[in-house]
């Protein structure tokens, strides 16, 4: 017997479908109540299936949602349906999948692919096969609905669909696919495309052995009526251009030809879809080779594609000029990520370099439309393009910017400054001669009635920052500054925004060069306190923050102190514990704190014990979770990693004065339970905390040694590198506070960093870091160390020779001067890697300038006149010169 509604039951869910379309928020609480009461009854989703494919005198909307119900209910608890509940919704699904409407024929195609996701592949064995053969139906909404369906797990369960769990059905589909490509209707083409495009990627061998049939019938739709269509083959071009390069070769010069005109397509979204092309394949080592010859018509068309569209400017109300009173809408401000801290070096000829394992995206000028479109691909293109081509680009650009920079009309002219910043990277060298004249036109924008031409040029003219810095001030710093700080006080949000980032940027690179400025900029930082709205509020924290980075020690002035902390302090005690709003407040103050050094002093108090109360509930949160995860959430740990930094911040800035802070609170206990945690991130703040405050105040550290050295021992583990590499850190700086008492430790630690030290591939910060703890252990315990010396001499060398006189350079090299006196034996083999290490120094200090002499005429002494000319005869010039000079060698 056939499973049959009751009358009275089919009313009910009727009216609570009906009722679930209110907009009442009454009505909609109710609804919920409702639908938990019925997810009792095992029948309900026979319900839910029987409205959405037998009860066609229902309007559709409500089919369909109906359909959604029973959609959500299998993804929460499909795994309690009965059996005959489940066959009875399945058998529904297939006989259906050709309804009329449209609406229900998705509904069902999304029904149908969350019971396969659910498992139900491997025990539903009917489906696949059933909808291929739906596909030769003859009639057309049965071909259709099978196909959306299929579209719809192909996206699903791609992977499931290539393996050997379900004995291989792509070698069925894919050929059968193929076939529809040349189907009558353009809504199937575009279904088949859409089904193989999803196993490009992954290289599915079912595909690879057609790929020759696919990449043909892909020609043939090239010039395809429907758009469509036309966008699923551009698709597919530019996914078979990163997996499968070699099919596509011999046909390159037709395809660039092809993508060339639709990355012109009158429908944006085609447009779009080709212009990923010119993306992907300047990152192709072919790039330079096949596109030579088609830059010339490829320029024009990726430049005129970083106009504005219209819709582009009603969205960005571009015509509203003054909007800074109009607060935030909460869901315009995206979720910040705070990057933790990693201790690096200073390297030769430049500052410290970021942690290479965190990628830093400062192409984001214009977000608020934060969707891709093909203002922002056309911009990207170009801006990889310029990478790739350099100079040879120019050409092809600089007659269309005369035109476009000093148009009359502003969507024009705007593009034009967006062009001139997309190639500031790749076409640097060559746009030096032109520079001076353009620079002082953007600053001239930077004044424009128009708020979306001056945000571009902020934002442009933080690209050229680096030239601009390198001239001589007054002639372009000085004019940029003063407008920037104008604009930082714009009454457009979208300006200020643009402007603040772009201060940020010109801080970076202009460093001590601003401090004759710095009571003007801080008043102008200080007055947008109290005009920002809220998203705007959080790029000033980033603002001031880079400025504290910038000019250092010279913002400790009674002066500008009285000046910046009131309102960043006011601002701190206006916003609870549990405000995400801290996380750069305190990332802004941590770099204020290091800054100020004593300065800070009098708000340090304060701020250290709120970052102990940061981390004390945080970790008292995550206990209560852990033990009790279905009564408690889950605590953000950001609040912590926070703290921890702003923590290491004071510690730095404030060094010894940090001591009675530390004595009166119980950060030791704290730290020693956030070096022990899952997440990575806290582990890795922690360590650069444990690190600081050993520098600050080690006779708090030194009574937690013996718990704490094994807990390090533990996290040198480079699959972590940021944890890994400030742990090694630490470590470092730990040894050289215990002097000989290190010894007991030295086992647990080094044996990993030498394994490290010899891994290929680490990242250089890492090596870096490794290499002066080395040393360092070795400085203190040379005894236990130095017999391990030719298994880490070579690479020591290597990583140490770039980094730039200091103190952590000057303990290490003392510790390998000192190994090698312990074990001299263990140098010999790589003698001319340490002559080279040794030569990398400027101006070592004087006794450790004795150390190197000694060693070196040892060497000398002990081989003899006649051997050491043979060896220094391998010995590049500059060395050979660097050690005569300096050693007399």
């Amino acid at each position: 017997m056939e499973w049959q509604p009751d009358e009275q039951g089919l009313q009910q869910v009727l009216q609570l479908l009906k009722d679930s379309q209110s907009p009442n928020t009454v009505t909609q609480r109710a609804v919920q109540q409702k639908l938990e009461q019925l997810n009792q009854f095992p029948d309900f989703n026979n319900y839910l299936i029987f409205v959405l494919t037998r009860l066609k005198t229902e309007d559709e909307p409500t089919r369909s949602l109906s359909g959604l119900i029973l959609k959500n209910n299998v993804k929460a608890h499909y795994q309690n349906f009965p059996s005959a509940v489940a066959d009875f919704i399945k058998q529904e699904c297939l006989n259906n999948i050709g309804d009329p409407s449209p609406l229900i024929r998705a509904t069902i195609g999304i029904l149908i692919t969350t019971i396969a996701s659910k498992g139900e592949l491997q025990t539903w064995p009917e489906l696949l096969p059933q909808l291929c053969n739906l596909l030769n139906s003859e009639d057309y909404n049965t071909c259709e609905g099978s196909f959306g369906a299929l579209q719809k797990i192909c996206e699903d369960s791609s992977e499931l669909l290539d393996s050997d769990a379900l004995n291989r059905p792509l070698n069925i589909m894919i050929p059968k696919f193929l076939q529809f490509f040349k189907h009558c209707s353009p809504k199937i083409r575009s279904h088949a495309i859409a089904c193989v495009n999803q196993f490009i990627i992954g290289r599915a061998q079912a595909l690879m052995d057609n790929i020759d049939t696919f990449i043909e019938s892909l020609f043939a739709l090239a010039a395809d009526e429907d758009s469509e269509v036309r966008k699923n083959v551009c698709r597919a071009l530019v996914m078979l251009l990163e997996v499968r390069i070699d099919r596509l070769i011999p046909h390159m010069h037709s395809i660039i030809q092809y993508m060339l005109q639709r990355t012109q397509d009158p429908d944006e979204n085609v447009a779009l879809e080709a212009c990923e092309f010119w993306l992907t394949l300047a990152e192709q080592p072919i790039c330079k080779e096949v596109l030579s010859g088609h830059l010339v018509q490829l320029i024009p068309i990726l430049v005129n594609g970083m106009k504005y569209s219209e819709i582009d400017i009603i969205l960005l109300k571009g015509d509203v000029e003054e909007d800074e009173a109009v607060p935030d809408s909460e869901q315009d401000i995206k979720p910040r990520f705070h990057k933790s801290r990693t201790v690096t070096l200073q390297h030769e000829g430049g500052e410290g370099e970021e942690g290479e394992d965190i990628e830093e995206d400062d192409d984001d000028d214009d977000d608020t439309l934060s969707d891709w479109n093909l203002r922002k691909c056309s911009a990207a293109a170009l801006d990889v393009l310029a990478n790739v081509f350099r100079d040879e680009l120019l050409p092809h650009l600089l007659p269309l910017l005369k035109g476009l920079l000093f148009h009359l009309d502003w969507v024009i002219k705007e593009s034009g400054i967006l062009v001139l910043g997309a190639i500031a990277e790749g076409c640097m060298q060559g746009m030096v001669p032109y520079l001076p004249e353009l620079i002082p036109h953007l600053i001239q924008c930077l004044c424009d009635k128009k708020a979306l031409v001056r945000s571009i040029a902020c934002w442009t003219l933080s690209r050229y920052a680096h030239w601009v810095v390198s001239q001589p001030p007054d002639s372009y710093l000085k004019p940029l500054m003063t407008e920037l700080l104008k604009r930082i006080l714009d009454s457009n949000k979208k300006v200020q925004e643009a402007a603040c980032s772009a201060f940020a940027t010109l801080e970076e690179e202009a460093c001590t060069e601003l401090v004759p400025y710095l009571s003007y900029i801080l008043d102008t930082l200080v007055f947008a306190f109290g005009k920002y709205q809220h998203k705007n509020l959080l790029i000033l924290y980033d603002a001031i923050g880079t400025l504290a980075d910038s000019v250092g020690h010279h913002l400790n002035q009674p002066e500008y102190i009285q000046k910046l902390m009131p309102p960043l302090i006011a601002k701190w005690n206006e916003l609870k514990d549990e405000d995400k709003d801290l996380f750069p407040l305190l990332e802004c103050l941590s770099s204020v704190a290091t800054a100020l050094q004593s300065g800070f002093l009098p708000y340090c108090e304060p701020v250290y014990q709120r970052c102990v109360t940061l981390v004390q509930k945080t970790l008292a949160q995550a206990m209560m979770y852990n033990q009790h995860p279905d009564q408690y959430e889950a605590p953000d740990k950001d609040f912590m990693i926070v703290a921890l930094d702003l923590l290491s911040g004071l510690a730095e800035g404030l060094g010894g004065h940090v001591e009675q802070l530390v004595a009166r609170s119980n950060i030791m206990t704290l730290l020693f339970q956030c070096m022990q945690d899952t997440m990575p991130e806290v582990r890795q703040s922690s360590f650069a905390l444990l690190g600081d405050l050993t520098k600050a105040c080690f006779l708090h550290v030194k009574p937690c040694i013996a718990e704490f050295m094994p807990i390090l021992g533990l996290n040198l583990n480079p699959e972590f590198i940021s944890v890994c590499n400030n742990a090694t850190w630490a470590i470092g700086e730990i040894s050289m506070q215990m002097g000989a008492e290190m010894q007991p430790y030295v086992g647990m630690v080094l044996p990993h960093l030498v394994e490290i030290i010899n891994r290929p591939n680490t990242p250089k910060t890492l090596l870096e870091n490794t290499a002066i703890t080395i040393g360092r252990l070795g400085f203190v315990c040379p005894q236990e160390v130095a017999p391990q010396l030719q298994h880490f001499i070579r690479p020591w060398c290597t990583s140490l020779r770039n980094i730039r006189d200091n103190e952590e350079k000057d303990s290490a090299f003392r510790g390998i001067c000192v190994m090698i006196g312990v074990n001299p034996a263990g140098v010999v083999q790589d003698f001319i890697f340490f002559c080279d290490a040794v030569a990398s120094w400027v101006n070592p200090k004087d006794d450790l300038r004795d150390m190197f002499y000694k060693i070196l005429h040892g060497f000398k002494d002990q081989v003899g006149e006649e051997n050491w000319q043979q060896f220094s005869e391998q010995f590049p010039p500059l060395l050979k010169e660097r050690l005569s000079a300096c050693y007399g060698v």
